[in-house]
């Protein structure tokens, strides 16, 4: 069994170099898989490993930056090693907006519990946000809730400049941080009534019953599980091949679906030349199942 560690703290941080270095080195040392981005104004990382190899890192992050306790973190399991290699990267933001956040701007008292959160999205004067891409929402997303069909983060200001200011809004993402930047940004243009489910869906679908929630689908994660349900167990979704798009079992029914070739979503986007490209590469991926081997473009990890 395999311990997923996701977690953001924003801090500032000068030698970001060094840092990668010696993070990167520590990650293949004790066997951790994952992607770590490190930026002047914090930390943004999903990694995984065995239970005590993850503690290990937990405390050498908190060593090496020199802090306490994350912004947000969220842990959940899998019984397959979700990431393929270990990754450091330095990146100028945590999360692309063009908006270098200090960790003094974050406003607590917006961060609702997921039982607070409920009674908020439940009020018709709240303006709901789904501060997730179009696909993402596509898996699944809070009833009510407003997506605003961005695929470049970077590009989510122009559609908040839109918004209403005597509204409450109330924003939602995976784990929280981009909802950190949005939340500084919507202050900083002289919204009031500013909200974000803390811990973002992960820590929703972790503490909240069923039949008390109000989520909708699954959660699409960045890692080979694809997807996660209540309790965070491994949802239902896998990836196209072709377009490398969530799909449902549903998709899985439609005549444009080939196992390893193309979706509903990319069937009429490929070419022939891809298309039988992508048949080879299946084929192999089959052989090497039959042989009990694993094939370095297989796909499929549960």
């Amino acid at each position: 069994m395999f311990k997923v560690f996701g977690f953001y703290k924003f801090i500032k941080i000068k030698t970001l170099k060094r840092n990668k270095n010696l993070l990167q080195k520590f990650l293949i040392m004790n066997n951790i898989r994952g992607t770590i981005i490190i930026a002047k104004e914090g930390l943004n990382g999903t990694v995984s490993g065995h239970s005590k190899d993850i503690e290990k890192v937990i405390k050498k992050i908190r060593s090496l930056f020199l802090f306490k306790i994350f912004d947000n973190n969220n842990i959940s399991k899998s019984k397959f090693q979700p990431f393929h290699k270990p990754k450091v990267k330095i990146k100028k933001e945590t999360v692309p907006m063009n908006l270098i956040v200090n960790s003094k701007e974050r406003n607590m008292n917006t961060h609702l519990n997921p039982i607070e959160w409920n009674k908020l999205i439940k009020d018709k004067d709240t303006h709901i946000i789904d501060a997730r891409k179009p696909f993402e929402y596509k898996v699944g997303t809070f009833k009510n809730s407003v997506n605003p069909n961005i695929n470049n983060f970077r590009d989510f200001p122009k559609y908040l400049n839109k918004l209403k200011k005597n509204k409450p809004v109330a924003m939602f993402c995976t784990g929280g941080i981009r909802c950190e930047k949005t939340s500084v940004f919507l202050k900083k243009k002289g919204f009031k009534n500013i909200y974000q489910l803390n811990g973002g869906i992960l820590n929703y679908l972790n503490t909240i019953k069923i039949k008390d929630s109000l989520w909708k689908g699954e959660c699409f994660v960045f890692d080979n599980r694809i997807s996660l349900k209540h309790g965070l167990k491994i949802g239902t979704y896998s990836v196209c091949s072709g377009c490398r798009m969530p799909i449902s079992p549903k998709d899985k029914t439609s005549k444009k679906f080939e196992e390893g070739v193309s979706c509903p979503n990319c069937y009429e986007n490929l070419t022939k030349i891809q298309k039988s490209r992508f048949r080879m590469r299946q084929s192999q991926v089959y052989k090497a199942k039959q042989s009990g081997k694993k094939y370095i473009f297989q796909k499929e990890f549960k």
